[in-house]
């Protein structure tokens, strides 16, 4: 069962990754699935934010709450964890 303690450590590990590119894949609902690279841009206290190139000179910034991440409606890969698990 999840704890305090559980969002405590993936608030822990999204602040330690500030900066970061990273792969988002978000779970819409009925089998619908976007799978989006973005750069972790911040955390506040009950949200994080994602910074996302859509092209042409536009940006857009998502925010998902640390209990999305916890019930895995959106789930987040560290790119740099992507390319060292490819070799």
């Amino acid at each position: 069962m999840a704890t305090k303690e559980t969002l405590i450590d993936i608030k822990k590990n999204i602040e330690e990754n500030i900066g970061c590119k990273v792969v988002l894949r978000t779970n819409k609902g009925r089998k619908k699935v976007n799978v989006r690279e973005g750069i972790l841009e911040d955390a506040y206290p009950s949200v994080f934010t994602v910074r996302i190139d859509s092209g042409l000179m536009s940006e857009r910034k998502v925010s998902y709450s640390y209990s999305d991440v916890l019930t895995e409606t959106v789930e987040l890969s560290m790119f740099n964890n992507l390319l060292a698990s490819e070799n």
